[in-house]
């Protein structure tokens, strides 16, 4: 039997994963401003704030695609493959940031990963998505 039921349950505590990370992030640089400030430069600042403001409205998404918005849902794919495209590029990046930062955008990619095979492995998640995308399996 197909699973096309509404988007799985597992993608909430992936999305929570990634709002503990956001905010852990910012205690985090918040602790190092003070103790080690080059830990915590401005690169790091601005990287931790954009982290941030997904952390607000990726839930916000998760929240209208569970209650059936096809546009949510494609929200969601996008933003995941954004911050997982982004974070991975930004890690591999030398000297740009930290190696505490390094890790924690690598767990980012990972987790937002993680959120685009949970939601594409669903039929109909996928087929919507190809939809509004314009993008259509198979056309190359």
């Amino acid at each position: 039997m197909v699973n096309t039921a509404a988007l799985p349950r597992s993608v909430t505590p992936l999305v929570t994963t990634y709002v503990v990370l956001a905010l852990g992030t910012l205690l985090v640089l918040a602790v190092l401003s003070a103790v080690a400030p080059a830990e915590a430069g401005s690169d790091a600042w601005v990287h931790a704030v954009v982290v941030a403001v997904f952390a607000g409205v990726l839930p916000l998404r998760l929240r209208a695609a569970r209650r059936g918005s096809r546009r949510a849902e494609v929200a969601l794919l996008v933003i995941a493959g954004v911050l997982a495209a982004a974070n991975f590029v930004e890690a591999i990046v030398p000297g740009a940031f930290p190696g505490w930062m390094r890790v924690e955008m690598l767990g980012i990619a990972a987790v937002m990963v993680a959120v685009l095979v949970v939601c594409l492995r669903n039929p109909r998640i996928r087929t919507r998505a190809a939809k509004m995308l314009r993008w259509h399996p198979g056309s190359g």
